[in-house]
């Protein structure tokens, strides 16, 4: 079941119940499309989840820790100057469609009651959080702008008149009507068409709750009382989560009909269900949102560093055939009576090969000796390039390895981890820091690594970004500890808090090691494993590079063990 407009009537009931005479006491935009808002509330605190994510678009409380970035987006300051200390009025439906309309009231800037409402589109790429001042009905800001070269009508800008999206020509389904009976008479035989007619007839029906709803109607003897049972389910929901047997899940407010095949897990509210759904589809959709500019640094300077690679790959392929070069200079110092001034091209005995003449180009302007010495200088010039090409070839493949164990870092974080990989590529000179002037600029601190614990209890630290790995590595581990990671390819530093661990603790360290690495698709991924004290950072190397001595080697099978 999306979260469609009866959806949106049941988590309304859940919030409105929940938040209804709270206090905003903090307000944060940790991704570009969603807001975070702290509402206190019968002595608790509760974390107000508003994302306008095209895929992801809805509004609950949600319990999953976020991060927020560094500078605060003038959305956010907005927010925080209007919402900040507002008392929640009311959380409401228009009518049963996916707009949530939030009232708050607070005080002016000269101490004067302030009416404001907060409406909420849950309209996929439609989707928008706009702050309206409720006797003006003027914008004060939207999370995303809108003008009116995007639409005519309907300006989302601050300043700008709020309007309505546009309405639908479908019934409240919440109103006394008797359109499902008329549908049910006429298409009893033919449950898909009934779905689909119930939707074009109803606010807020998605597919998957028309055909509920069809299925519903068509079980019961009295219609009138199936439909009002189908509607108190989202007056009093019974949230659960639904995986077939495709390991696919989706979200309803109650538990469909036919369950068969079907594991049905339940959740106590509704915000707890969606927490649950989302916790990794929106976590990997908001760390590739938040990760747009690293993604195109890092692309941008592999691409760079490829280029360079063939440029030298090419000098080296010249330089290798460097003695044709000397070759023709011996020639011609050989037989520099026989070369004619102001010639072209000349054919000399060749005594690397007696039985074949070799054909030698010449510069016309320039004297048979000062050809020759041109074909020398060409071969001293390519023989001494090799040197500095080599160890230009293995500054730049070491660039090439950084950048790609970025990119697997990038596959493998949480949105918290995507502001330590930009601090590293800032850091590196990589990214310009943005600094705000007379601000100073907030240190972002090095998160902690993830912790995971062994069959037997022993604690396993794992970094997730390259400042994690540097810190775990030669900071947090002590010496005698076991360091793991995957043999030749990007992947985390890895840590077992023990100095004698089990075989079966350095097991299951092991498969972490190659679940965290750029082989986690693999079914045997080689895993290297040492003393901590067996390290080596070079002076001036990458974040994450080390160098090691004294390594075992095993083989493994990726697998994430429980936190």
């Amino acid at each position: 079941m999306p979260f469609d407009g009866f959806f949106t009537h049941a988590m309304v009931h859940e919030l409105n119940q929940t938040l209804q005479g709270g206090r905003v006491s903090k307000v944060n935009q940790p991704y570009p499309a969603e807001m975070v808002m702290v509402i206190r509330a019968n002595r608790h605190n509760y974390s107000l989840l508003i994302s306008a994510n095209p895929s992801y678009p809805r509004i609950q409380i949600t319990q999953i820790p976020y991060q927020n970035p560094a500078v605060p987006s003038n959305f956010a300051m907005t927010m925080r100057k209007y919402l900040e200390g507002a008392l929640v009025k009311e959380v409401a439906q228009i009518e049963n469609d996916r707009i949530v309309k939030l009232t708050f009231s607070t005080l002016d800037e000269l101490g004067d009651p302030l009416e404001l409402v907060m409406m909420v589109e849950i309209m996929a790429r439609h989707s928008n959080v706009t702050l309206v001042n409720a006797k003006t009905g003027k914008i004060i800001d939207a999370i995303k702008h809108v003008g009116s070269d995007v639409n005519r009508v309907r300006l989302l800008l601050p300043g700008a008149a709020f309007i309505m999206p546009p309405k639908q020509p479908r019934f409240n389904p919440y109103l006394p009507n008797q359109i499902y009976s008329d549908l049910v008479r006429e298409l009893k035989d033919d449950p898909i068409q009934l779905a689909k007619k119930l939707q074009a007839s109803y606010q807020g029906l998605a597919p998957e709750t028309a055909s509920e709803l069809a299925a519903e109607l068509l079980a019961s003897d009295s219609l009138p009382s199936a439909y009002q049972t189908f509607l108190r389910h989202f007056e009093a929901p019974q949230p659960v989560l639904i995986t077939n047997e495709k390991n696919k899940t989706s979200f309803a407010a109650f538990t469909p009909i036919n369950t068969a095949d079907l594991k049905v897990q339940s959740f106590a509210t509704l915000s707890e269900l969606l927490d649950a759904y989302y916790v990794n589809k929106a976590q990997s959709d908001r760390t590739k949102e938040l990760a747009g500019q690293v993604l195109k640094v890092v692309h941008n300077e592999l691409k760079k560093d490829q280029r360079k690679m063939k440029k030298f790959q090419k000098e080296l392929a010249d330089a290798a055939d460097a003695d044709r070069y000397r070759i023709r200079g011996e020639l011609l110092t050989t037989w520099l009576h026989q070369v004619p001034r102001g010639a072209q091209s000349v054919e000399l005995p060749n005594f690397y090969d007696e039985n074949r003449p070799l054909k030698i180009t010449l510069q016309p302007d320039l004297s048979p000796s000062r050809n020759a010495q041109k074909y020398f200088t060409r071969y001293n010039k390519l023989k001494a390039s090799v040197k500095y090409v080599n160890e230009q070839m293995a500054i730049t493949q070491k660039e090439i390895d950084y950048f790609e164990t970025i990119l697997s870092q990038i596959d493998l974080a949480n949105p918290s981890d995507v502001q330590e990989i930009r601090l590293e590529l800032q850091q590196q000179g990589y990214i310009k820091a943005k600094h705000k002037k007379g601000k100073k600029q907030r240190k972002i601190p090095v998160s902690k690594p993830e912790v995971f614990h062994a069959a037997d209890g022993t604690v396993i630290l794992v970094g997730k970004n390259n400042l994690q790995n540097d810190r775990l590595s030669f900071k947090t581990a002590n010496k005698n500890e076991i360091w793991l990671h995957v043999k030749d390819m990007p992947g985390s530093h890895v840590v077992i808090r023990d100095s004698n661990p089990s075989k079966e603790t350095i097991l299951q360290a092991a498969q972490l090691a190659a679940w965290f690495s750029k082989g986690r698709d693999s079914a045997h991924v080689s895993v290297d494993y040492l003393p901590v004290k067996n390290l080596h950072k070079p002076s001036g190397a990458k974040p994450g590079f080390v160098t090691f001595r004294g390594q075992k080697t095993l083989s493994v099978t990726p697998k994430k063990l429980p936190n």
